[in-house]
């Protein structure tokens, strides 16, 4: 799954588990840095693994140790204990999104095997077809039903942000404009 594809898959997740959680009456309004600690929990695993995998070469594949569910329930319930359970509940559900994102199209394929990065090192992992580089991965880039999908989630996630007015933007306007201003 492409970045967008996960910012969106996240960002619905939260909003629904926000909805679940509270009530009707509360409104939803999450403050900057929580909205920021989720789409970080969304990237999380790409940012881990791919660059120690495709440019360092310390990791065998782009999903290995934070794709593994070995690995991201400890630093997720870490995230939640560490931080303010609102903000650890967001990056928490950012990561763990994105591990289901990356499960579901092998799901539905029927390929099952290629879910082994979810047990990494105790599964062997499962062989690419793309070659193990951020180029490659451009180069291999096409419209797909499964890109088509993500860009419609996005949509979907976006008019969200939007029907809900925009929670976090202020803050992060005042922010650049408090950065621009100093430098």
């Amino acid at each position: 799954m492409w970045p967008w594809g996960h910012l969106a898959v996240g960002y619905l997740c939260y909003v629904g588990w926000r909805r679940h959680t509270e009530s009707s009456t509360t409104g939803f309004a999450p403050a900057l840095a929580t909205l920021v600690l989720l789409a970080i929990g969304t990237q999380f695993p790409d940012l881990i693994d791919k660059p120690l995998a495709w440019t360092v070469h310390v990791l065998p594949a782009g999903r290995t140790l934070a794709h593994s569910a070995l690995v991201a329930v400890p630093i997720a319930l870490g995230g939640i204990r560490v931080l303010d359970p609102e903000s650890g509940a967001a990056f928490a559900i950012g990561y763990w999104s994105h591990l289901v994102a990356d499960s579901v199209w092998p799901l539905f394929e029927g390929q099952v095997g290629s879910l082994a990065f979810l047990l990494w090192p105790v599964l062997p992992l499962p062989t690419y077809e793309i070659a193990p580089s951020f180029g490659a991965h451009f180069a291999a880039f096409t419209v797909t039903p499964q890109v088509a999908t993500e860009f419609a989630l996005f949509g979907l996630a976006v008019g969200h942000w939007l029907s809900v007015g925009r929670p976090g933007l202020s803050a992060a306007l005042k922010a650049v404009r408090r950065v621009v201003t100093t430098a």
